[in-house]
């Protein structure tokens, strides 16, 4: 069984900052790539930033130069720091992990159920 928890929304005002985290755990054999995604009310799911098993990053162009993706391969974690939030940077921010679990052997996307972020004006 493999579960992906994410933490560290809330509530802040624009031009602050939060630290999301992802951990995920469980019969994991390898993680590749982890990401974090974001959904605000009545738009499609985006992109916003991820990261592969060598530490290569990609960013949406919306948080270039705002946010910073970075994993602890150790504990299987990922982070996302969001500095200069903005308005609209509010969504529901899902963690993904591209990972191959020791009891299936199968490759495949686990999602979590994804932490609140509101920034206010």
């Amino acid at each position: 069984q493999v579960q992906v928890v994410e933490s560290g929304g809330g509530l802040v005002q624009a031009g602050g900052s939060l630290r999301l985290s992802c951990a995920a755990s469980g019969s994991i054999f390898s993680i590749y790539a982890m990401a974090w995604h974001r959904q605000a009310p009545g738009k499609t799911r985006e992109l916003v930033a991820s990261i592969n098993s060598g530490s290569s990053t990609t960013y949406a162009d919306s948080v270039k130069g705002r946010f910073t993706i970075s994993r602890d391969n150790a504990k299987n974690t990922v982070y996302l720091q969001m500095n200069s939030l903005k308005p609209e940077d509010t969504a529901v921010y899902y963690c993904n992990a591209d990972l191959v679990p020791s009891t299936s052997w199968r490759r495949g996307n686990y999602w979590g159920q994804g932490t609140q972020v509101t920034v206010s004006s």
